[in-house]
């Protein structure tokens, strides 16, 4: 699948994986931080962005996606940071092929399986009728019903936008992504693991890196660390930048 991507900068690859519900652009501000020093590939993953739709969507197919964008663009040896699903799919990429990416940077994402916890704003996505939607606003009140916090819902419906007709359409494929949830939930295969030097960021406000989760962090990743920046929730680079940017280029050095 050819994924659609922006690039940014110069020098040492570095391609960025956004989250379940994301897109390039949410990576735009930390991309072009980045891009001082680095050759920044924005990715959007299937289902998402501006990439293609697919009926299947699983890590296995998405490391898949990833190591074919690598060899499309000839990307030799790049460093990978990926955010939740995003994370998943370098990490499932990271095991499987670890002679074909240099440093992997996890953000707020644990290699185990996580209890399936979309259902609310799955339901208020499928909520909004996009044939009587006259207005984003009108989007955001009946998907307000279901998901309370503004910030939240602006994240979600940046996934709205308008065909060529100028009806709205949804950019995620949400069908296939309400009847993968359970996939998108799951863990790495416990066989596989890389040493490869790896960084785990967690946010001190966010439930997805526990503490006990440390041990199953280094049965698949041996020489990984593990940083948590105080004060952030589950989407740390929008919520403190400065912070987590001085963590991954201090990693990246």
């Amino acid at each position: 699948m050819k994924l659609h991507y922006q690039e940014l900068g110069e020098g040492k690859p570095l391609i960025i994986l956004h989250g379940l519900f994301g897109s390039s652009d949410n990576w735009m501000t930390i991309g072009k931080k980045l891009a001082e020093n680095h050759k920044v590939y924005l990715v959007d993953q299937r289902n998402h962005g501006d990439s293609p739709h697919s009926d299947t969507h699983n890590y296995e197919v998405m490391a898949t996606d990833l190591k074919e964008f690598i060899q499309e663009h000839k990307i030799e040896n790049p460093h990978i940071i990926g955010h939740s699903m995003g994370g998943k799919t370098a990490m499932q990429f990271a095991v499987t092929n670890p002679d074909l990416y240099d440093k992997l940077i996890v953000v707020d994402i644990a290699p185990k399986a996580y209890p399936v916890h979309h259902d609310t704003i799955l339901e208020g996505l499928k909520s909004i009728n996009l044939t009587e939607l006259n207005s984003r606003n009108d989007a955001d009140k009946a998907l307000a019903e279901y998901v309370p916090e503004k910030g939240v819902r602006q994240f979600l419906l940046k996934n709205l936008t308008r065909d060529e007709n100028k009806n709205f359409v949804w950019k995620i494929n949400l069908s296939v992504i309400e009847k993968s949830i359970e996939a998108i939930s799951k863990g790495l295969e416990k066989h596989l693991s890389t040493e490869k030097d790896t960084l785990f960021i967690g946010g001190s406000e966010s439930h997805y890196i526990k503490n006990e989760d440390h041990i199953v962090i280094i049965n698949f990743f041996p020489n990984a660390k593990v940083e948590m920046i105080e004060g952030a929730g589950h989407w740390i680079h929008a919520e403190k930048p400065e912070e987590f940017l001085e963590v991954v280029m201090n990693f990246l050095r």
